[in-house]
């Protein structure tokens, strides 16, 4: 079985919104043993529409469109739907009556133009849209089946996850093999550096796949595999898991979804220890990651974004002959604003970070993307060095990945190798 995606919209060609509709689906498909094969994006244009339906219907088992079902003169998907399959509109009094009642329940005055999302190919079944006005369709032909869906996110997700996935894997899991994903979680190093560690991919990952996804954060390793059954693929997944964990080793810190300041968080709170930051040239970067994780009050008490020489010198007691003889950007003054905030909040751990994010501010000794990160506990503090690039953002991005990442290895107990 393989899948096709048809995303429409001249918005999505021109770069005005982001086509993430195709990475959810393309997610989902992929979970129930209907890969994505091809994925498309074209604008509203009824010739090229018209080729690509043709190009499906002799290439692909599903494909699943998203996009035009609105009520302007733009939104052509059903007109072109009716022409290819030479059918015609009907008005569905159910999806009508469901038009109705949202503009109602809004206080709003329904527009007539309104009415016309009720027409749908009378060849189709409706695909019930609890969250819109706009139905989706399910074509079925010579067991070619094509899925228009609205492009609004949140109701497309759930049409997708409510309506289609199941009635999928009903027609099509016993016919497929068993197709399992997992992403692993790496920083610290770059890409580059991570396949030289892994060494022979093939010899890892045999016929499946593994795909390395940079980011300023850091690698994710995606990992594809296909069994013949559930039991078959979920041991095949386990085998090349295990082998790159034995290579990648710490570099690894989570999976899927996981953050360092979700991972840091769940240390903290089972060891009921706190911590501190006081930030610099991160601006706040790093207490914003850590408060955006449910229940961080529990061992978050308090951080400070101390941009100026004077705030450090006030707020966290750094010495002024530090920053007259060593400058703000520094090892000694990263240790110092550390151990300041430490002892102001009162935490078990604090980080600190003081640098030239740029793209202005730097000099030949003290270059753009220079950034100490500093870390405090009781028994030690010390502050580590690093030199990410002259771009601000990136800059900032990773000083905190990297300040979380030390934190990260401290609690652990695992060696700091950058």
């Amino acid at each position: 079985m393989k899948s096709k995606l048809i995303s429409i919209g001249d918005e999505i060609l021109i770069g005005q919104v982001i086509n993430t509709n195709a990475a959810f689906i393309g997610e989902r498909l992929f979970s129930i043993g209907i890969p994505v094969e091809k994925s498309i994006v074209i604008g509203d244009e009824e010739k090229i529409f018209l080729s690509e339906l043709q190009e499906s219907f002799e290439n692909y088992d599903v494909t699943i469109i998203t996009g035009g079902l609105g009520p302007t003169h733009d939104d052509i998907t059903k007109q072109v739907l009716v022409k290819y399959f030479n059918d015609k509109l009907i008005s569905d009094e159910k999806v009508l009556n469901h038009v109705k009642n949202i503009f109602k329940s809004r206080n709003l005055i329904m527009p007539a133009v309104n009415e016309d999302q009720a027409l749908v190919p009378g060849m189709s079944k409706v695909i019930w849209n609890a969250n819109g006005t706009a139905p989706g369709i399910w074509i079925e032909k010579e067991s070619k089946i094509f899925i228009a869906l609205p492009g609004v996110p949140h109701e497309m997700n759930a049409m997708i996850e409510n309506e289609i996935l199941p009635e999928l894997k009903k027609r099509f899991s016993k016919k497929n093999s068993v197709y399992l994903q997992k992403t692993l979680l790496t920083t610290g190093l770059g890409e580059s550096t991570l396949s030289e560690r892994l060494g022979n991919i093939k010899e890892i990952i045999g016929e499946n796949k593994l795909a390395f996804l940079p980011s300023t954060a850091g690698v994710r390793l995606r990992i594809n595999v296909i069994g013949k059954n559930e039991s078959d693929a979920s041991d095949i997944l386990s085998g090349i898991e295990k082998k790159i964990r034995t290579r990648a080793g710490d570099y690894i810190y989570g999976e899927e979804n996981d953050t360092l300041e979700k991972i840091i968080g769940q240390i903290l709170t089972e060891r009921k220890q706190t911590l501190s930051v006081a930030e610099s040239c991160t601006g706040g970067k790093i207490s914003s990651r850590i408060v955006g994780i449910p229940g961080s009050s529990n061992y978050y008490v308090g951080g400070a974004c101390v941009y100026s020489d004077k705030e450090k010198f006030e707020l966290l007691g750094v010495n002024r002959e530090t920053i007259n003889k060593f400058g703000a950007v520094s090892m000694q003054t990263a240790v110092e604003m550390a151990e300041g905030i430490r002892k102001l909040m009162g935490t078990d751990y604090s980080l600190s970070t003081t640098g030239v994010a740029g793209p202005g501010g730097g000099t030949a000794e003290k270059p753009v993307g220079l950034v100490w990160i500093g870390f405090s506990q009781k028994v030690k503090s010390y502050a580590k060095e690093f030199l990410f690039g002259n771009n601000r953002e990136i800059n900032i991005n990773r000083t905190s990945e990297r300040a979380l990442e030390i934190l990260r290895r401290e609690l652990l107990n695992i060696e700091i190798k950058f």
